[in-house]
């Protein structure tokens, strides 16, 4: 078996990849914050489907947790997380913050765009700091491409306006969302949950299943979007701080299924903070 190797700094990466370089290896790079799960290993076995060299890199980034959110206490585990990458990744960077961040940083990166709304409504700081770090990560490996998870699809358009804008040529994938046996999707933060807020969580897949069969059936988007809150809230969700039906390329609010559409959620229970989409 096969452990990948650890780096922690810039130009440490960019020395193993040089090397990789120089004998033609086509690169795929897969950004975590660790506390690796099966949606995690799921998408590191489909960038080594399509590479020949596979990097994972490990940061929980500061930049995009507000300080009342859970920085301190978001899991940690990165010598597991390695044990969990054995055969599977070639390359694991794990910086330090100070590496990413050194002293006298002073640039952030603003996208606009997909970035309107939904969680921007409730975490304004959060993708001026997944769009800086993510930028740093793809300008410091410059991969042939990177993956991304589904269940964070906001975050992925993003990237991918990010991408696009600053002219980087690296192609950005998403990976489809990896759930539990009753339908929750995989979250490093499921961790959190009591027993009896995992049985809540359940419920979060499945109304938004309803809320797609209600437009499916003709149910006005505004109304759909009225249900799944009203059935979150019942289910003992709270608060819900969106159900949103919008352009699946754009995430700009639309009023009928006349293009592809994607539902998106977000709401709590107790102290963890979950979300979910699919596609209509």
């Amino acid at each position: 078996m096969n452990s990948p190797e650890i780096v922690t700094t810039i130009v440490a990466l960019r020395s193993r990849i040089a090397a990789w370089r120089a004998n033609g290896a086509r690169l795929g790079l897969v950004p975590t914050m660790g506390a690796l799960h099966e949606g995690h290993l799921a998408l590191v076995r489909e960038t080594g489907n399509r590479a020949d060299k596979v990097i994972v890199s490990i940061f929980v980034n500061p930049a995009q947790f507000a300080p009342h959110e859970d920085f301190d206490r978001y899991p940690r585990a990165l010598q597991s997380d390695c044990k969990k990458l054995t055969d599977a990744a070639d390359l694991v960077f794990a910086p330090s913050v100070e590496e990413m961040y050194p002293r006298g940083f002073a640039t952030q990166i603003d996208v606009g765009g997909p970035s309107a709304g939904l969680e921007t409504d409730f975490r304004p700081h959060f993708f001026g700091g997944v769009a800086t770090v993510v930028a740093k990560l793809l300008i410091a490996a410059m991969p042939d491409f990177a993956m991304f998870g589904e269940k964070d699809y906001q975050q992925l358009l993003v990237i991918r306006r990010l991408t696009a804008d600053l002219g980087l040529p690296i192609e950005i994938l998403g990976g489809v969302i990896v759930r539990e046996a009753d339908g929750l999707a995989l979250s490093s933060r499921n961790a959190y949950l009591t027993p009896q807020e995992r049985k809540i969580a359940g419920q979060l897949n499945l109304i938004l299943k309803e809320a797609i069969a209600k437009l499916r059936g003709g149910m006005a988007v505004v109304e759909s979007e009225t249900f799944g809150t009203k059935a979150l809230r019942d289910a003992g969700f709270d608060p819900v701080d969106y159900v949103a039906v919008r352009d699946a390329a754009t995430l700009e609010k639309i009023n009928d299924l006349s293009r592809p559409a994607r539902i998106l959620a977000a709401a709590k229970i107790g102290g963890t903070r979950l979300i979910d989409n699919m596609a209509v």
